[in-house]
């Protein structure tokens, strides 16, 4: 699927990997609808991104807020051709620590947020998708992203481990659902990245953290999570996978 003349919504796309996305959408001529928390720069970015761009407030753990954001967000697209996914958050704590056992409403919150977050998205975007016309057999594209720790989650990110491995999880089975459709799936997992709170990271403490890759030994950029969101999108046979974005890392233990 060609990005130009298209129509996207990016949730998340206030910051880090989502804006870079919706930045880069926008310069090949595709309408941005933005969707964020209400607290987020999503109004300043839709602006600051043009071409009729617009921007939908929303908590993906509030189910009936994020059905209703999306369905204002395709009406001001008109229709909706690609989704990319990447809100999302973990906490750190172990299954059992001096304090006692993981906490259940944390290991919930994550899940939520994350897993059921992105499905409750994925279901409604893909509707709205099937109701294209298929230009090459196609309606549609949806990118998850998931993040390396689905494959090795460190100690104390057991939620997040399986809130992300979870997402890995459906690309296949949903990209299976939906190909009758012409609506693929495609999972990102990514490695440490400088968004947000670990942009601020100190640089020393960075190459502690990226010890274990193999090239390049620092965080990723917002910009090359965008690059290939961008191939997935314009590559058909990209379909069903988690790609890893990782400089070939593999998180030790702790």
């Amino acid at each position: 699927m060609k990005s130009q003349a298209r129509t996207a919504v990016v949730v998340g796309g206030a910051s880090g990997m989502g804006k870079a996305t919706a930045e880069r959408l926008a310069e090949l001529g595709t309408k941005v609808a933005i969707l964020d928390l209400p607290r987020s720069d999503g109004a300043v970015v839709a602006k600051e991104l043009g071409h009729g761009s617009t921007f939908h407030p929303c908590d993906v753990t509030d189910p009936a807020g994020v059905e209703r954001a999306l369905q204002a967000a395709v009406e001001s697209l008109g229709r909706l051709h690609i989704a990319v996914n990447t809100a999302g958050g973990g906490v750190s704590q172990r299954t059992l620590s001096k304090t006692g056992p993981h906490s259940l409403d944390a290991f919930r919150s994550v899940i939520d947020l994350n897993l059921i977050g992105t499905f409750n998205l994925n279901r409604l975007q893909a509707w709205h998708m099937s109701q294209n016309e298929p230009v090459d057999g196609e309606r549609g594209v949806i990118i998850n992203t998931s993040s390396i720790a689905a494959f090795e989650g460190q100690i104390g990110q057991v939620a997040y481990t399986a809130a992300k491995a979870g997402i890995a999880g459906m690309a296949l089975t949903m990209a299976r659902d939906l190909g009758s459709l012409g609506i693929r799936v495609v999972a990102i997992a990514p490695s440490l990245f400088a968004t947000g709170a670990t942009s601020r990271i100190p640089d020393n403490m960075v190459a502690d953290l990226t010890r274990d890759a193999a090239f390049p030994r620092r965080m990723g950029r917002p910009d090359e999570y965008a690059t290939l969101a961008l191939a997935i999108i314009e590559t058909q046979m990209l379909n069903g996978s988690t790609i890893r974005l990782d400089a070939a890392q593999r998180f030790g233990p702790k």
